[in-house]
């Protein structure tokens, strides 16, 4: 996938910006304040972080070789993914994993906004 993909993919969602808090090459995705996706837009080949669950992200990591633990994050709950190899519907569902992982840990407050 191109960064335009995954970009486009990833604002379909409810409630999701799009910002760059860090530098001018990270691309954050947040759903209601909370980061669920970065994205490296200068690196090559493309690469971004996500979150998932602790067992998940080991199975993960032992079944491909582009997913690791994330750098400068907590690599229980984040990864680091080389999209080069890997197919379309994986990233999507990684993507998805993280955002509905993001997503059930907000208030009812903020669910209900997202909603909206």
């Amino acid at each position: 996938m191109q960064p335009e993909e995954i970009q486009e993919y990833c604002l379909k969602k409810k409630g999701v910006t799009e910002s760059f808090p860090f530098d001018n090459e990270t691309l954050v995705f947040k759903v209601s304040g909370k980061i669920f996706l970065l994205m490296s837009l200068e690196s090559q080949p493309l690469k971004f972080s996500l979150k998932n669950m602790p067992e998940k992200n080991i199975e993960l990591r032992a079944k491909y070789h582009q997913i690791e633990g994330a750098f400068h994050m907590n690599k229980t709950h984040w990864n680091s993914v080389v999209c080069e190899g890997l197919k379309a519907d994986l990233i999507k569902e990684l993507i998805d994993e993280s955002y509905d992982l993001v997503f059930k840990y907000l208030t009812k407050k903020m669910k209900d906004e997202v909603l909206k």
